[in-house]
């Protein structure tokens, strides 16, 4: 994957990131795969991505039957691959997979916004997976309107036609505009409508906060940091603090309502490049969180604000712009003394895949990536995107990187 792009349909694509010129990749080191204490003991997850019907249902419209016997067959596969958590994608484009009292039905299901699929997914899922010991984290996007960019295809009935103001085209899509108070406390009463309703075992946030960016555009947020900003020396500053406040709040208030649930957030892997901070990672990434989706993800997790972090490590070991083999220890220094747990996202999707580098068509590549985790006691587990890609297991990798450091039951990660 080249540079950025609108990232408008499946997280796969949030692994792409713009490389600064003369970026090489390079080929990995070997390494013996070892016990891995972080594998025995902790994170075992997988994503299971409903946007875009990237995961599940594999096509909108099927019968209720049929999307529930999807679902079942991936809470299957993650038993049978030694998994023990399910990150489940519920709300991916403002709209939800329960019946919410806030917004609408996902077209995902039905293939109509706001039509009633004729059962409950999340309440489903969640039952199903503690049938099987598997936990169940309800993975949110919280600004994410629309991956197009014209309103009047959203449902008559959905608040962001009804509230017009609260809404940002940028780059074809729609997004909630962060900086309103109003969108904050909307978001967060549409998510915790499902926390309340379900014992789910995790509030779970991907890496969509402000969108990524897109060359010759800006985020028209001006009007609304006018309004708003006011003591903040930047935008930029003005707009990591909406971030902030989202997450803070949103801890806050799972705590409140199911206070045995954790809240955990999975960003892109660079918070910063060390030529941009003497505190950042040694790589030369093209996106920094920080400064490009104005996520502090470093002082979350420092402050103790969430439970987990799941950095997206998409990247093999050697790779120049982005080595593996240096985010993992940056990443594990930083939840070094923290509350935090680690755990991190791996890429699954790319094993096998010929359009990858070289690496990534070594089966092994994943198990050394655990291997490496194993020396740092800070990493406590693995999550993999996403799930067709663990049913399906591209080039064997799943089955190399279980006999290798999966050999002992999951049991509840911890």
């Amino acid at each position: 994957m080249g540079g950025v792009s609108r990232r408008a349909f499946t997280v796969a694509a949030l692994s792409a990131f713009t490389l600064v010129p003369g970026a090489s990749a390079a080929a990995p080191a070997p390494a013996r795969p070892e016990p891995s204490r972080s594998a025995a003991a902790g994170m075992r997850g997988m994503w299971l991505a409903t946007v875009a019907n990237r995961d599940w249902p594999t096509r909108a419209g099927l019968r209720a039957a049929e999307q529930r016997a999807e679902l079942i067959e991936h809470l299957d596969n993650a038993v049978r691959h030694g998994l023990n958590t399910v990150m489940f994608q519920v709300r991916p484009s403002a709209d939800a997979l329960w019946p919410s009292d806030h917004e609408p039905w996902s077209q995902y299901l039905s293939g109509s916004q706001g039509r009633d699929p004729g059962w409950d997914p999340l309440g489903t899922a969640v039952t199903e997976a503690h049938a099987r010991g598997l936990q169940l984290h309800a993975w949110f996007n919280p600004y994410r309107v629309a991956t197009h960019d014209d309103p009047a295809r959203l449902v008559s009935s959905h608040p962001a036609r009804k509230n017009p103001g609260w809404v940002v085209a940028y780059g074809g899509q729609l997004y909630y505009d962060p900086g309103l108070p109003e969108v904050r406390a909307f978001v967060q009463d549409a998510m915790m409508d499902a926390v309340r309703k379900y014992a789910v075992d995790g509030v779970h946030f991907d890496d969509y906060f402000y969108p990524y960016p897109v060359a010759g555009q800006s985020f028209n947020d001006g009007a609304t940091f006018g309004t708003h900003g006011t003591g903040f020396a930047t935008k930029a500053d003005w707009r990591r603090d909406n971030v902030d406040r989202l997450v803070r709040e949103t801890a806050q208030r799972v705590k409140e309502i199911r206070p045995a649930a954790r809240f955990g957030v999975s960003p892109f892997g660079v918070w910063r490049n060390a030529t941009t901070d003497e505190r950042g990672s040694d790589t030369r990434a093209g996106v920094q969180t920080y400064d490009d989706l104005y996520a502090d993800t470093r002082t979350w997790v420092r402050e103790g604000w969430i439970d987990y972090v799941v950095p997206q490590l998409y990247w093999h070991i050697g790779m120049d712009a982005a080595d593996y083999a240096k985010l993992l220890p940056w990443w594990a220094e930083v939840a070094r003394g923290s509350r935090t747990e680690l755990y991190v996202g791996e890429a699954l999707y790319k094993c096998g895949d010929p359009a990858q580098p070289a690496a990534w068509q070594d089966p092994a590549e994943l198990s050394r990536h655990l291997t490496l985790a194993a020396r740092h006691p800070e990493v406590r587990g693995h999550v993999y995107f996403s799930a067709k890609d663990v049913a399906r297991d591209p080039g064997g990798a799943m089955a190399k990187l279980a006999a290798d450091h999966y050999t002992q039951p999951a049991g509840a990660p911890r």
